[in-house]
Formats: structure tokens, sequence, C-alpha cells
């Protein structure tokens, strides 16, 4: 059986401020406004058509700053999970101060929806040292931020160990393997950056990652597409997860090629759209 996963991160705003390189401007911070207001509704509209349901995972700053389109997502009953306050850097925080973000994050979650997320996915895709030890105490059940796998999820460990390179010392000093450390209770579901559609189409005037002008045909129609028909076709069981922004799949050429995939996902025979929350149980069975 295949499973996918559609996940959708709801930078917004929040993403201008942390990540992005805009947070002293205006235009930059509207292009976070559309995101929140419009990509979010146009995203939900194309979900309600297809009938899925997918994983959110949303920054505490967007909770509060667009808290009627957020309240819209769970009222459409789909999930939700932690994805930092301002799309902050985690790398930049101490274990307290990841923490308090962690805390405030989970009690606007259960303020909207009822229940806390069980889910997250850091910010920058990056986990502190601290981190695992974070959502371990907080009690996430899954995580999403790292790419050790492709189309097979796996437990976090916790105690890795490498060594950086130290052209001030002896070679021998930094002439070692890598150690992994020992696997958590915290599944870790793979995601990766030719799985984002994010990088290859946000424009950004500092830069960081990407220029944002790639065909939008590339993205959808060929790094989509194919890691779904290489897991269908030659893996032939799995989870692949996918993640959006409505920063660009909710502009018009990014929705009308997402709508086309996801109605070509569930045109194959044995493939099913299930939700990260749901995928934790196909773990455990060994579905996936």
């Amino acid at each position: 059986m295949i499973y996918v996963s559609l996940t959708v991160d709801v930078d917004a705003i929040a993403g201008w401020i942390g990540s992005y390189g805009g947070e002293n401007s205006l235009c930059d911070l509207s292009r976070g406004e559309f995101a929140g207001k419009i990509g979010v509704k146009r995203l939900l509209e194309l979900f309600r058509e297809t009938k899925i349901k997918a994983t959110w995972f949303i920054p505490g700053h967007s909770i509060e700053t667009f808290k009627n389109e957020i309240i819209e997502v769970v009222n459409e009953e789909h999930e939700i999970g932690t994805h930092g306050y301002s799309h902050e850097n985690p790398l930049k925080l101490n274990k307290e101060k990841e923490k308090k973000i962690f805390l405030r994050n989970i009690r606007l979650i259960k303020e909207i929806s009822g229940k806390e997320p069980i889910g997250n996915r850091q910010p920058w895709w990056d986990l502190a040292p601290w981190t695992i030890e974070n959502l371990e105490e907080l009690g996430f059940i899954y995580d999403s931020s790292l790419m050790g796998d492709e189309f097979h999820p796996y437990y976090l460990r916790k105690g890795d160990n490498w060594y950086i390179i130290d052209y001030s010392k002896d070679p021998d000093y930094w002439m070692k393997p890598y150690e992994f450390g020992k696997p958590t209770k915290i599944i870790e579901f793979p995601v990766s950056w030719y799985l984002d559609d994010l990088p290859p189409q946000l424009f950004m005037k500092h830069p960081y990652y990407n220029y944002g002008w790639t065909n939008p045909d590339i993205v959808y129609g060929v790094l989509f597409r194919e890691h779904f028909d290489y897991l269908y076709e030659v893996e032939k069981r799995g989870l692949l997860t996918l993640t959006v922004h409505p920063d660009v799949s909710g502009r018009v050429q990014g929705l009308k090629r997402l709508k086309e995939l996801l109605v070509y996902i569930k045109s194959k025979p044995g493939v099913k759209m299930v939700t990260l929350e749901e995928a934790v149980e196909l773990f455990k069975d060994g579905e996936i």
C-alpha cells in the first residue's frame, strides 16, 4: 500500500519576520498577508474539492494573526502541528527559550482545536542539540523536519556525535566517523527540499536559498510527481510526505498544478491520502 501525506506550512508573515529577510519590508510582509488570508483559503477550497485532509504546521504568529482562517482549518477537521512562533532559527535558541516557544504554541493550538498537538515541524527544518529533549518532555509523538530517509519513517535518535574539521589541529583529531546515537520513541516523518514547493518558487531579496522563478511544472509535475511514481512503481510501499505553502501553492499557477497532481495521485489504485497523525498508527503497525 502507498500512502501520501500532504503537509502545509503556514509561514505567512512569520516566515518573513524569522527567516526570509523581509522583516523590515512592508512589501514582503504584505506577501505574508496574502499567504495567511488568500492562500490558506484557496488551499482549503482545493482540499474540500478533492476530499483531502492535510496536516498543517502553523507558527504561533500565524495562529494569532490569522485566527479566523486557522479556525476554518480546524473546522474542516485538518490536523495541526507546531512550527515555531515567528519561524525563528532554532539554532539561535537555548533549551529554555525553545521550550517556552513550544509551550506557547501548544496552548494556542489547544485553544482553537480543543486538543494538544502530537506533531512538530521545526522552522528552518533544523533541530538544536536540545530539541529532541524538549519534544520528549512535552509529550510529542512525532516530528517532521529531518531527511535521513525518503519514503520510510524512523525513530529520532538522541546523542548523535560528529567531528567538524579543524585545520588548526592535527588531522587525527577530526578524522573520525559519524557516531549515531540511540533511538527515542519519537517518530520522524522525513521531508526533503526536493519535495518542498517554496524554495524554487518564492522570490526573496535576501539570498538565502532560492531565486524564486522555477517553472511550477518542474516542482509539481517533475519533482513531486516523479517521487510519487518511484514510490508507486519501484518501492511499492511507504509514505510520501509533500510540503506546500500557501505563499506559493496558494498562487494561481501553484494551485492549478497542485490540483492536477492530487487528482493524479488519487487516481492510482492502492494509494491512500493520510494525515501524519494517521500515519503514526500505520508506522507502529508496520504498514509504512
